[in-house]
Protein backbone atom coordinates (compact mmCIF):
# COMPACT_ATOMS: atom_id res chain seq x y z
CA UNK A 1 0.00 0.00 0.00
CA UNK A 2 1.41 3.50 -0.88
CA UNK A 3 1.73 5.41 2.02
CA UNK A 4 1.15 9.57 1.85
CA UNK A 5 -2.09 11.73 1.37
CA UNK A 6 -2.34 10.20 -1.83
CA UNK A 7 -2.43 6.82 -0.46
CA UNK A 8 -4.32 7.65 2.20
CA UNK A 9 -6.95 9.03 -0.36
CA UNK A 10 -7.02 6.21 -2.54
CA UNK A 11 -7.41 3.54 0.75
CA UNK A 12 -9.89 5.76 1.75
CA UNK A 13 -11.95 5.85 -1.30
CA UNK A 14 -11.11 1.98 -1.91
CA UNK A 15 -12.34 1.51 1.55
CA UNK A 16 -16.07 2.98 1.08
CA UNK A 17 -16.55 0.12 -1.20
CA UNK A 18 -16.08 -2.39 1.43
CA UNK A 19 -18.81 -0.93 3.53
CA UNK A 20 -22.80 -1.06 3.54
CA UNK A 21 -23.15 0.94 0.46
CA UNK A 22 -21.91 4.57 -0.40
CA UNK A 23 -23.09 7.23 -2.93
CA UNK A 24 -20.57 9.22 -4.74
CA UNK A 25 -21.75 12.23 -6.29
CA UNK A 26 -20.57 13.69 -9.60
CA UNK A 27 -19.01 17.61 -9.79
CA UNK A 28 -18.48 19.41 -13.17
CA UNK A 29 -16.19 22.10 -11.70
CA UNK A 30 -14.91 23.25 -8.47
CA UNK A 31 -17.41 25.39 -7.37
CA UNK A 32 -20.03 22.14 -7.35
CA UNK A 33 -16.98 19.79 -5.87
CA UNK A 34 -16.66 22.01 -3.12
CA UNK A 35 -20.51 22.26 -2.33
CA UNK A 36 -20.46 18.57 -2.80
CA UNK A 37 -17.61 18.13 0.07
CA UNK A 38 -19.17 20.83 2.71
CA UNK A 39 -22.59 18.97 2.00
CA UNK A 40 -20.55 16.01 3.56
CA UNK A 41 -19.67 13.18 1.11
CA UNK A 42 -16.59 11.50 1.82
CA UNK A 43 -15.81 10.96 -2.22
CA UNK A 44 -16.45 12.69 -5.03
CA UNK A 45 -16.08 11.38 -9.07
CA UNK A 46 -16.55 13.99 -11.91
CA UNK A 47 -18.80 13.91 -14.74
CA UNK A 48 -17.53 13.87 -18.40
CA UNK A 49 -20.69 14.84 -19.38
CA UNK A 50 -21.09 17.81 -17.26
CA UNK A 51 -17.77 19.17 -17.91
CA UNK A 52 -18.69 19.05 -21.46
CA UNK A 53 -22.01 20.88 -21.08
CA UNK A 54 -20.35 23.91 -18.69
CA UNK A 55 -18.00 24.15 -21.46
CA UNK A 56 -20.75 24.83 -24.08
CA UNK A 57 -20.64 21.04 -25.89
CA UNK A 58 -21.98 17.81 -26.13
CA UNK A 59 -20.72 14.99 -24.11
CA UNK A 60 -19.21 12.21 -25.97
CA UNK A 61 -16.04 13.33 -27.45
CA UNK A 62 -16.03 16.76 -27.73
CA UNK A 63 -13.47 17.40 -24.95
CA UNK A 64 -10.57 15.96 -25.63
CA UNK A 65 -7.62 14.27 -23.01
CA UNK A 66 -5.96 17.06 -22.40
CA UNK A 67 -8.80 19.76 -22.00
CA UNK A 68 -10.77 17.03 -19.78
CA UNK A 69 -7.58 16.40 -17.20
CA UNK A 70 -7.51 20.38 -16.75
CA UNK A 71 -10.89 20.37 -15.61
CA UNK A 72 -9.66 17.01 -13.26
CA UNK A 73 -6.80 18.59 -12.30
CA UNK A 74 -8.63 22.02 -10.74
CA UNK A 75 -11.70 20.16 -9.22
CA UNK A 76 -9.30 17.90 -7.03
CA UNK A 77 -7.55 20.98 -6.20
CA UNK A 78 -10.51 22.67 -5.24
CA UNK A 79 -11.07 19.87 -2.24
CA UNK A 80 -9.89 17.60 0.22
CA UNK A 81 -11.80 13.91 0.01
CA UNK A 82 -10.88 11.51 -2.30
CA UNK A 83 -11.78 12.11 -6.53
CA UNK A 84 -11.96 9.51 -8.65
CA UNK A 85 -12.20 11.13 -12.42
CA UNK A 86 -14.76 9.72 -15.41
CA UNK A 87 -11.53 8.74 -17.88
CA UNK A 88 -14.42 7.72 -20.72
CA UNK A 89 -12.54 5.19 -22.67
CA UNK A 90 -9.00 6.14 -21.92
CA UNK A 91 -9.00 8.51 -25.01
CA UNK A 92 -7.01 6.77 -27.17
CA UNK A 93 -7.22 3.58 -29.82
CA UNK A 94 -4.45 1.17 -27.83
CA UNK A 95 -3.79 -0.01 -24.67
CA UNK A 96 -0.78 2.03 -24.29
CA UNK A 97 -3.06 5.15 -24.90
CA UNK A 98 -5.14 4.38 -21.98
CA UNK A 99 -2.16 3.61 -19.49
CA UNK A 100 -0.80 6.87 -20.68
CA UNK A 101 -4.22 8.88 -19.91
CA UNK A 102 -3.91 6.54 -16.77
CA UNK A 103 -0.69 8.05 -15.84
CA UNK A 104 -1.63 11.90 -16.85
CA UNK A 105 -4.79 11.09 -14.41
CA UNK A 106 -2.79 10.60 -11.90
CA UNK A 107 -0.54 13.69 -11.73
CA UNK A 108 -3.71 15.56 -11.61
CA UNK A 109 -4.17 14.01 -8.17
CA UNK A 110 -7.01 11.70 -8.18
CA UNK A 111 -6.98 8.15 -6.93
CA UNK A 112 -9.63 6.58 -9.04
CA UNK A 113 -11.30 6.77 -12.36
CA UNK A 114 -13.57 5.01 -14.48
CA UNK A 115 -13.05 2.94 -17.82
CA UNK A 116 -15.50 2.13 -20.56
CA UNK A 117 -14.93 -0.48 -22.88
CA UNK A 118 -16.82 0.65 -25.77
CA UNK A 119 -15.43 3.18 -28.55
CA UNK A 120 -17.78 4.58 -31.69
CA UNK A 121 -18.14 1.74 -33.19
CA UNK A 122 -19.34 -0.43 -29.51
CA UNK A 123 -18.20 -2.88 -27.59
CA UNK A 124 -14.70 -3.29 -27.72
CA UNK A 125 -14.01 -7.36 -28.29
CA UNK A 126 -13.31 -8.74 -24.43
CA UNK A 127 -9.64 -9.85 -25.08
CA UNK A 128 -8.98 -5.91 -26.18
CA UNK A 129 -11.01 -4.89 -23.30
CA UNK A 130 -9.35 -6.69 -21.06
CA UNK A 131 -5.61 -5.30 -22.09
CA UNK A 132 -6.82 -1.78 -21.82
CA UNK A 133 -8.05 -2.78 -17.95
CA UNK A 134 -5.00 -4.11 -17.21
CA UNK A 135 -2.70 -1.17 -19.08
CA UNK A 136 -4.59 0.83 -16.63
CA UNK A 137 -4.08 -1.08 -13.71
CA UNK A 138 -0.15 -1.01 -14.84
CA UNK A 139 0.14 2.22 -14.93
CA UNK A 140 -1.62 3.03 -11.19
CA UNK A 141 -0.84 -0.04 -9.04
CA UNK A 142 -3.00 -1.18 -6.51
CA UNK A 143 -2.87 1.43 -3.40
CA UNK A 144 -2.66 4.54 -5.92
CA UNK A 145 -5.65 4.35 -7.51
CA UNK A 146 -9.30 2.23 -7.73
CA UNK A 147 -9.53 1.32 -10.90
CA UNK A 148 -13.56 0.81 -11.65
CA UNK A 149 -14.29 -1.19 -15.26
CA UNK A 150 -17.62 0.15 -16.97
CA UNK A 151 -19.17 -1.93 -19.35
CA UNK A 152 -21.78 -0.67 -21.32
CA UNK A 153 -23.14 -4.41 -22.42
CA UNK A 154 -26.96 -2.84 -20.95
CA UNK A 155 -26.34 0.04 -23.55
CA UNK A 156 -24.22 -1.07 -26.87
CA UNK A 157 -26.29 -4.18 -26.82
CA UNK A 158 -23.75 -7.83 -27.02
CA UNK A 159 -26.27 -9.69 -29.96
CA UNK A 160 -26.71 -12.18 -26.98
CA UNK A 161 -27.52 -12.30 -23.48
CA UNK A 162 -26.50 -9.16 -21.75
CA UNK A 163 -26.33 -10.36 -17.93
CA UNK A 164 -24.38 -13.69 -18.90
CA UNK A 165 -21.86 -10.95 -21.31
CA UNK A 166 -21.55 -8.45 -18.16
CA UNK A 167 -20.40 -11.65 -15.68
CA UNK A 168 -18.53 -12.66 -18.12
CA UNK A 169 -16.52 -9.28 -19.06
CA UNK A 170 -17.00 -8.28 -15.38
CA UNK A 171 -15.09 -11.55 -14.67
CA UNK A 172 -11.95 -10.76 -17.33
CA UNK A 173 -11.73 -6.76 -15.89
CA UNK A 174 -11.64 -7.96 -12.37
CA UNK A 175 -8.54 -10.50 -13.69
CA UNK A 176 -6.90 -7.78 -15.36
CA UNK A 177 -6.83 -5.58 -12.34
CA UNK A 178 -10.45 -3.75 -11.64
CA UNK A 179 -11.13 -3.10 -8.04
CA UNK A 180 -14.75 -2.29 -9.02
CA UNK A 181 -17.19 -2.99 -11.46
CA UNK A 182 -19.47 -0.11 -12.99
CA UNK A 183 -22.67 -1.64 -15.22
CA UNK A 184 -24.99 1.49 -16.15
CA UNK A 185 -27.72 0.74 -18.23
CA UNK A 186 -29.34 -1.81 -16.24
CA UNK A 187 -32.59 -1.18 -14.45
CA UNK A 188 -34.29 -3.76 -13.27
CA UNK A 189 -33.82 -4.35 -9.56
CA UNK A 190 -34.20 -8.23 -9.84
CA UNK A 191 -31.13 -8.22 -12.59
CA UNK A 192 -28.90 -5.61 -10.39
CA UNK A 193 -29.13 -8.02 -7.39
CA UNK A 194 -27.92 -11.36 -9.94
CA UNK A 195 -25.41 -8.83 -10.63
CA UNK A 196 -23.99 -8.15 -7.39
CA UNK A 197 -24.39 -11.94 -6.48
CA UNK A 198 -21.94 -12.71 -9.92
CA UNK A 199 -19.37 -10.38 -9.73
CA UNK A 200 -16.82 -11.05 -7.33
CA UNK A 201 -16.03 -7.42 -6.63
CA UNK A 202 -17.79 -4.32 -5.36
CA UNK A 203 -21.03 -3.19 -8.06
CA UNK A 204 -21.37 -0.12 -9.22
CA UNK A 205 -24.88 1.37 -10.55
CA UNK A 206 -25.55 4.95 -11.76
CA UNK A 207 -28.84 6.06 -10.54
CA UNK A 208 -31.11 9.28 -11.93
CA UNK A 209 -31.08 8.13 -15.58
CA UNK A 210 -32.85 5.14 -17.27
CA UNK A 211 -32.57 4.00 -13.35
CA UNK A 212 -34.66 5.57 -10.71
CA UNK A 213 -34.24 2.88 -8.03
CA UNK A 214 -33.60 5.14 -5.13
CA UNK A 215 -29.76 4.28 -3.44
CA UNK A 216 -30.73 2.67 -0.07
CA UNK A 217 -32.83 0.43 -2.24
CA UNK A 218 -29.82 -0.26 -4.64
CA UNK A 219 -27.69 -1.06 -1.18
CA UNK A 220 -30.41 -3.60 -0.08
CA UNK A 221 -30.11 -5.29 -3.69
CA UNK A 222 -26.12 -5.65 -2.76
CA UNK A 223 -24.84 -2.31 -4.93
CA UNK A 224 -21.90 -0.75 -3.03
CA UNK A 225 -21.45 2.12 -4.80
CA UNK A 226 -24.08 4.78 -6.67
CA UNK A 227 -22.99 7.39 -8.44
CA UNK A 228 -24.98 10.17 -10.48
CA UNK A 229 -23.65 10.40 -13.39
CA UNK A 230 -24.44 14.24 -15.07
CA UNK A 231 -27.37 14.21 -13.18
CA UNK A 232 -26.58 16.45 -10.89
CA UNK A 233 -25.63 18.99 -13.66
CA UNK A 234 -28.49 18.26 -15.52
CA UNK A 235 -31.02 19.24 -12.37
CA UNK A 236 -28.61 22.53 -11.93
CA UNK A 237 -29.10 23.77 -15.82
CA UNK A 238 -32.67 22.23 -15.20
CA UNK A 239 -33.23 25.22 -12.84
CA UNK A 240 -31.17 27.37 -14.65
CA UNK A 241 -33.99 26.76 -18.02
CA UNK A 242 -36.47 27.42 -15.63
CA UNK A 243 -35.63 30.38 -14.22
CA UNK A 244 -34.92 31.80 -17.75
CA UNK A 245 -38.09 31.35 -18.73
CA UNK A 246 -39.65 32.75 -15.27
CA UNK A 247 -37.06 35.59 -15.94
CA UNK A 248 -38.45 35.80 -19.96
CA UNK A 249 -42.03 35.33 -19.86
CA UNK A 250 -43.11 36.92 -16.53
CA UNK A 251 -40.52 38.41 -15.00
CA UNK A 252 -41.04 37.51 -11.53
CA UNK A 253 -38.09 35.94 -9.09
CA UNK A 254 -40.02 32.78 -7.90
CA UNK A 255 -37.00 30.95 -9.21
CA UNK A 256 -34.83 32.32 -5.90
CA UNK A 257 -37.13 30.57 -3.59
CA UNK A 258 -34.43 28.73 -1.13
CA UNK A 259 -31.66 29.90 -3.07
CA UNK A 260 -28.60 30.08 -1.27
CA UNK A 261 -27.72 34.24 -0.02
CA UNK A 262 -24.75 35.77 -1.84
CA UNK A 263 -23.21 36.33 1.43
CA UNK A 264 -23.40 32.41 2.41
CA UNK A 265 -21.72 31.59 -0.77
CA UNK A 266 -18.89 33.66 -0.16
CA UNK A 267 -18.37 32.16 3.06
CA UNK A 268 -18.27 28.71 1.13
CA UNK A 269 -16.18 29.35 -1.42
CA UNK A 270 -13.63 32.05 1.08
CA UNK A 271 -10.35 30.18 0.80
Amino acid sequence: MTTGPTGDKAAALLALHHGKGFVLPNAWDPGSARILEQVGFAAIATTSAGIAWARGVPDGGAVDRDAMLAEVARITAAVTVPVTADLENGYGATAEDVGRTVTLALETGVVGGNLEDAGPEGLFGIDEAADRVAAARAAAPRGTFVLNARTDTYFAGTGGDPFSETVERAGRYVDAGADCIFVPGVVEAETIQRLAAAIPVPLNIVAGLANTIDAPALFSLGVRRVSLGGSLARAALSLLVRAGHELLETGTLGFLDGAIGYADLQRRFAL
